[in-house]
This record gives C-alpha cells, structure tokens and sequence, in this order.
C-alpha cells in the first residue's frame, strides 16, 4: 500500500476550535499533516494542509469526512490528491525573498507575478497585507514572497526588471 498525498484546503468562521475540529479529522484517518499554512481573512479563518496517508479507500472516506464536517461544524473543506514533484530547488534554482511595499492600488501582484512568470521563476509562497499608516491613514500594501529563481537566470537581470516595475507601479521592490 503505498502513501497518498493531499491538498485539503479549509475555511470558516473564525472561531476557537476550527483548526482542532480540521486536524482531528486529519488524524482520524490515520493521515500526517506536513506542511499547513492558517490565516484569518476579514472574520474567516482559511487553512491549507499537505497531508499523507495509506489506504485503499484513503481519499473518498476524507472526502465524506470534509463533508461531514461542512455540514456539522460550517467549515468548508476541500481535497485534492497530489503526486510528489521534484522541487525546483533539487532541479537547480536558489531561493530568494522578494518585498514589495507601497501606497495600495490595483495590480501590484499582477505585474510582479507575470514579470516572475515570463523569467520562469517560481513563487513558492506569497504573503500580502494591506495596513494603514498611523500618521495618515493612507492604504499601504506590503507583499512578502519566497521565489525559486533557476539557475540559468541571471539575478541582476531578474533585479533590474523588478527595478523597473517598482518604479513604474511607485511602490519598492527589494530583491
């Protein structure tokens, strides 16, 4: 019998015992949680789990586990089985962190994501907050991401361009 892994994405009303009542029903079925990430969105809380198991019958009893606990508990739980990948790291790419913060407007993340799409890098994980400036009150917008820049990519290439988009959107990029 070999292991399973899922995607199970999850969120609902912010209140104690939503992440207890998504890992209880994780280790129920006998699965591991390895990697999670939580947050609360406005008064939501969402959580995103990779979770590994054995059985032959593994993912349609957390299928109707998800269900059971949509219906009793109000949490939205959704599954998706996924096959183990070669990194980008283990296939020749280094880590690096990349800020961006700026007055708020519209499209920040889509430029600097479509620039980092068009140069092949990948972004392994994006954390964005909207703030408000003691003083003035103006909308600011931080943006944290861990990107995997291939090797054959030039990283001053990959910073000029990063460069040239925080000037345009008025908002600094730090690679």
């Amino acid at each position: 019998m070999s292991e399973q892994k899922f995607i199970m994405t999850a969120f609902g009303k912010d209140l104690p015992g939503v992440v207890a009542d998504v890992a209880e029903m994780i280790y129920e079925h006998s699965c591991n949680l390895e990697d999670s990430t939580m947050t609360r969105l406005e008064d939501e809380f969402t959580m995103i789990f990779l979770c590994s198991g054995q059985g032959d019958d593994l993912e349609a009893n957390l299928t109707r586990a998800c269900r059971r606990l949509e219906r009793e508990k109000g949490i939205s739980v959704f599954l998706r089985p996924v096959e183990s990948q070669t990194s980008q790291q283990s296939r020749g790419a280094g880590v690096h962190t990349i800020h961006v913060q700026g007055i708020d407007h519209a499209g920040i993340v889509y430029r600097v994501s479509q620039y980092l799409s068009q140069h092949q890098v990948n972004i392994a994980d994006l954390e964005s907050k909207l703030s408000h400036s003691p003083g003035t009150g103006t909308a600011m917008y931080t943006i944290e991401m861990h990107v995997e820049i291939p090797n054959s990519v030039a990283l001053e290439e990959i910073r000029a361009g990063l460069n040239g988009i925080g000037d345009e959107l008025h908002v600094d990029i730090s690679l």
